[in-house]
């Protein structure tokens, strides 16, 4: 049987406040979401400036990142490349660039959603949040 790894409240807290700081650092008005493996959210955060819907799009990013053990860009550039259908799955949103995994020793032990700036800018954020836990 194996063990598994999951996310505690103060390596959620370093995430948060790293990727505030990267937000900060930018003057990126955003929300920083984080979810444990199975999507559900464990931290929401908006920033202020941000906008109200970015509190709804960021932890549907990062559902989408937890649940499908990839960043959510895979399903935007599916869904780019002309696989609308893929629109259909169920359960699926947050269909955007900005929703990171978290990775340890192979396994996605949760997942980093931002929304507010641009996609490429959401990823940076939450990568650089993903990046204080050292893995």
């Amino acid at each position: 049987m194996k063990t598994k790894s999951y996310l505690e409240l103060a390596d959620v807290k370093a995430i948060a406040a790293a990727a505030e700081a990267e937000a900060l650092k930018n003057a990126w008005a955003v929300t920083i979401a984080i979810a444990d493996d199975a999507g559900n959210l464990l931290w929401l955060q908006r920033l202020d400036g941000a906008a109200a819907l970015s509190s709804h799009i960021a932890p549907a990013k990062a559902h989408t990142a937890a649940m499908g053990r990839r960043e959510s860009k895979v399903y935007e550039d599916i869904i780019n490349g002309g696989r609308t259908a893929f629109l259909t799955a169920p359960v699926v949103q947050g269909l955007l660039e900005g929703g990171v995994p978290i990775v340890k020793d192979g396994e996605v032990i949760g997942a980093v959603g931002v929304s507010g700036v641009k996609s490429n800018e959401d990823a940076q954020i939450a990568k650089a949040g993903i990046a204080a836990l050292g893995l």
